[in-house]
């Protein structure tokens, strides 16, 4: 029997993930905020809803104690807890909302693996975070306080991974382009409250929700992504990074030199 502790497994693409990895015959201990949600995926075999706040050492320490009655080892921690929200660095309440997004995106991810760290190494498990294709991609505007997460996740994820091989303990980072999921919806309304709300960068953004949409229109189906997870946590020897449906529009923009992009924004959004 394997077991694994799954963040976010109550949401979209960590629903999805953690569905189809119980279906393969993995114990998933669902962890997530939302209660509704894991009523649900709580009715699916060889799914163990738990309840988490990752922004609590103490909900999660609670969560290592629940399932320490189930098994003492886990075969892999996987991180999908995560928010999204654009906005600008100079304007609105961009401190507390900045302030929020690394406590869950980043903190969050720190806190789980810190905690339930004592049952991989007894399961002689592996640890799998997900982070975005904006980890590693040019920061776009409006899109820091997100691009800021995951550029620490990548980070993280690397020093994670050359400290866990001292332990023969993989470390996998999933960098997942856009994919179709209900998260569009909240993309396009967060855009709009953003452009009723900025007092400097109202043409700006008029001019870049066309742009934006093009891309939400291009997301993915969630099943490229179902399949890069089941490789990384089934593989013997997974990879350490893996690139899933990353945007070829934005990917060609990593060409051009940061000396140079400003001047391009300006021109097509200025």
């Amino acid at each position: 029997m394997k077991y694994a502790f799954f963040t976010g497994a109550a949401g979209g693409l960590g629903g999805a993930s953690a569905r189809a990895m119980a279906k393969e015959g993995w114990t998933i201990f669902a962890a997530d905020i939302n209660e509704v949600a894991l009523e649900e995926i709580g009715r699916e075999e060889n799914i163990i809803p738990i309840k988490v706040d990752i922004t609590s050492e103490e909900s999660i320490e609670a969560a290592f104690n629940e399932v320490s009655q189930v098994t003492d080892k886990l075969d892999a921690v996987i991180n999908f807890s995560g928010i999204h929200n654009m906005s600008s660095l100079v304007e609105g309440d961009i401190i507390k909302t900045l302030e929020k997004m690394i406590d869950i995106n980043v903190m969050g991810m720190v806190r789980v693996n810190k905690i339930l760290f004592p049952l991989v190494e007894a399961g002689k498990g592996r640890i799998v975070n997900c982070s975005s294709e904006c980890g590693w991609m040019k920061a776009q505007p409006f899109n820091g306080p997100y691009t800021i997460t995951k550029y620490a996740v990548e980070a993280y994820s690397d020093s994670l991974h050359h400290e866990m091989a001292l332990l023969g303990i993989p470390v996998i980072k999933i960098q997942p382009g856009s994919f179709k999921t209900n998260m569009h919806a909240d993309a396009e309304s967060g855009f709009d409250r953003l452009i009723g709300g900025t007092t400097h960068y109202r043409k700006a953004l008029k001019r870049m929700k066309p742009l934006m949409m093009i891309e939400l229109k291009m997301a993915n189906d969630p099943k490229y992504l179902v399949e890069a997870v089941l490789e990384s946590v089934n593989a013997v020897k997974p990879k350490f990074r893996y690139k899933v449906k990353n945007s070829k529009l934005l990917g060609s923009m990593e060409i051009i030199p940061n000396s140079m992009l400003g001047s391009i924004y300006k021109m097509i959004l200025g």
